[in-house]
């Protein structure tokens, strides 16, 4: 990818990143103000809205940016793939891991075991462009890769866990129109159209067969052309990125946000904050991701197998580390999909690791990179 285009993508999600932060911690301040009655009120009766339909559009866009990555991107050759790709592999498993020692022995909550996996790239990036022109731009092209095949690794996490009973007519319908999509491409059609009211059928037939609705964003993604059709000026890929970027930045995830993070801390204390959730969730999320994706790293350079991220250093590749455990979207979206009853005392449970492994994540890897010199 060009170094402007990827330069405009950075400070894109950084920018949306920010204005995650600001949108949450409204949200936290309202649930835990006199408003709160109000505030729930506002929310719950939008939460499954939010997350079946308004999130169907973040995993579209998290499908555009998989595939231009792989064709022309950070993810076009092998060496490119393999470290963000193993380094992601090790910020999934150790991070599951922790939560299972926590939560391995308790049937009603070994579901959460995805909730700290997942990186949010938005959030990741806002905070780390606080830190300006002290990380170099390999630095957050290697957060940004990360955060790639770490959505990805939910993708699978998704369709493979939390995928309630199978409805086989739909699903099977929902193949035939995956089918489809494959094929309209053969017919050279430069409008977005025709994939927009087929994708709009699959995300249907999706929701009605059992499996959760937001992976026909992803499959839809896959199969836009991101090829320049003759007479067109771009591709029909980055057609659709472009327009979907600012509304997704600047609104899905912020609305998603103001739903999802209104944490009460009301009633809350000591004995809640060693709940096998919450520890699992925090520890997953702030001693997970920076063991498994720092140790991946390690190994890999180690081994000769991929070349360390230009102008950095082991210091860098730690702070990086540590961003990778800043969940927050994607650990919030998880946290619905495993405990899905609104009211549910695990729910609120997930949700306060959420926010408690991010806010230490981001802290922790803020002061690594700001106040520890980086090789330049």
């Amino acid at each position: 990818m060009p170094i402007r285009i990827l330069q405009r993508f950075i400070k894109s999600e950084s920018a949306g990143g920010l204005t995650l932060c600001l949108t949450a911690m409204i949200a936290f301040i309202l649930a835990n103000s006199n408003f709160s009655a109000q505030y729930q009120a506002l929310t719950e009766p939008l939460v499954h809205w939010v997350n079946d339909y308004l999130m169907t559009l973040f995993f579209l866009m998290v499908g555009l940016e998989i595939k231009r990555e792989m064709k022309d991107g950070e993810l076009n050759t092998t060496p490119k793939v393999i470290l963000p790709a193993v380094a992601a592999l090790g910020g999934i498993f150790f991070p599951a891991l922790i939560y299972w020692i926590f939560n391995g022995n308790n049937p009603s909550t070994i579901s959460g075991f995805g909730i700290p996996v997942a990186t949010d790239i938005a959030f990741s990036l806002g905070v780390l462009s606080l830190l300006g022109s002290r990380v170099p731009l390999s630095l957050k092209v290697f957060l940004t890769a990360i955060a790639i095949f770490d959505d990805l690794g939910a993708v699978i996490v998704i369709a493979l866990f939390y995928t309630s009973n199978l409805a086989l007519v739909p699903l099977l319908l929902a193949a035939v129109c995956i089918v489809i999509l494959v094929l309209v491409p053969r017919l050279k059609i430069n409008s977005l159209a025709p994939y927009l009211i087929l994708g709009s059928a699959l995300w249907f037939l999706i929701l009605e067969s059992g499996v959760h609705a937001t992976l026909a964003g992803v499959i839809l993604a896959f199969t836009i052309p991101a090829t320049v059709l003759p007479g067109a000026s771009t591709s029909l890929l980055r057609r659709l990125e472009a327009y979907l970027l600012n509304w997704v930045a600047f609104l899905i995830l912020p609305i998603f946000a103001f739903i999802n993070a209104g944490i009460s801390l009301t009633g809350i204390g000591i004995h809640e904050l060693i709940n096998p959730v919450v520890l699992g969730v925090t520890l997953g999320l702030f001693l997970g991701k920076q063991i498994g994706v720092f140790l991946s790293t390690f190994l890999v350079v180690k081994l000769g197998l991929a070349p360390m991220p230009r102008d950095s250093n082991w210091l860098g590749v730690y702070g990086i580390a540590l961003f990778c455990g800043i969940g927050f979207t994607m650990s919030f979206f998880m946290s619905s999909l495993a405990f899905t009853e609104i009211s549910s005392p695990n729910l609120a449970f997930a949700k306060t690791g959420v926010l408690l492994g991010s806010s230490l994540s981001g802290i922790v890897g803020f002061l690594v990179l700001r106040f520890l010199p980086i090789r330049r």
